[in-house]
């Protein structure tokens, strides 16, 4: 049972930040080739501008909610590395909701973000994939992994628009999961609770009060690093789990065993 990706090619989303960065960054030190997407052009440029034509690290910065960009990407991959074997979407939002506002937009925005933009990469990206496995007689020919959160199921009425989302992204990866395994094509997904991101960090650090409200709701009593979600993510894009499509893998200490309604979800 091999856990490698060394010498596969894979898209993250989200990677000029936090947890995207984070996946894109150990798929990297694994071996792996690895395009960094992001809308964040500064920031990516930053954190890979040291690619080089020969080197296993290519970004691309653009709006993932406009089509042409998503199929730009998909060709900037080509061009750089041939093929691509795995997607990892982890680029997402999270902002509040006021449930009983009729102007409130955060669930349309939320959608858009974190389930349209991740469904239509999907299919561009499993187009090429399903290209490729008519040039690959047995074996996986790619898999994709979709970032959820235990806000899927687990919600508070401020974050109803993240929840729905969330809960949408879900259902996406176990129908795309259906739709793509004739291709060979595995499609699963890491829910997650709190994860030491950047923002994360900052925002505990300025309220001590909070750290210790998502450790006491956690019962491993603590805050996961980002290598701990990126290693989920890894043992998913890896031919290890090669019989594994459509299922939702929760990395949260434990929390989503708890009563979840005082619990914040991040």
């Amino acid at each position: 049972m091999s856990f490698s990706i060394n010498g596969k090619t894979a898209i993250v989303t989200g990677a000029a930040n936090g947890i995207g960065l984070a996946i894109a960054r150990q798929f990297a030190d694994r071996g792996a080739n690895v395009m960094c997407a992001d809308m964040d052009e500064k920031k990516l440029a930053s954190e890979w501008g040291d690619q080089t034509d020969d080197g296993n690290l290519r970004y691309f910065a653009g709006d993932l909610r406009q089509r042409l960009t998503i199929a730009n990407l998909v060709s900037a991959t080509i061009d750089a590395f041939e093929r691509v074997d795995i997607l990892v979407n982890a680029s997402r939002q999270v902002m509040a909701t006021d449930a009983l506002d009729v102007e409130d937009k955060s669930v349309s925005i939320l959608l858009e973000q974190n389930l349209m933009t991740s469904l239509h990469l999907t299919q561009q990206v499993a187009r090429r994939m399903i290209k490729q496995g008519t040039e690959q007689p047995e074996g996986q020919v790619g898999s994709i992994i979709n970032l959820s959160s235990i806000a899927a199921r687990n919600t508070r009425p401020e974050l109803m628009g993240y929840s729905i989302a969330s809960a949408a992204l879900e259902q996406m990866t176990r129908s795309m999961a259906l739709a793509l395994a004739p291709e060979r094509i595995r499609v699963n997904a890491v829910a997650f609770g709190s994860v030491m991101s950047a923002s994360l960090k900052s925002s505990v650090v300025e309220n001590s009060e909070w750290r210790d409200d998502i450790r006491s709701h956690t019962p491993l009593g603590r805050i996961a690093g980002p290598s701990e979600l990126a290693d989920a993510v890894q043992f998913l894009a890896a031919e290890g789990s090669g019989f594994m499509t459509g299922e939702v893998i929760t990395v949260d200490g434990g929390r989503s065993l708890l009563d979840a309604v005082s619990a914040p979800a991040h």
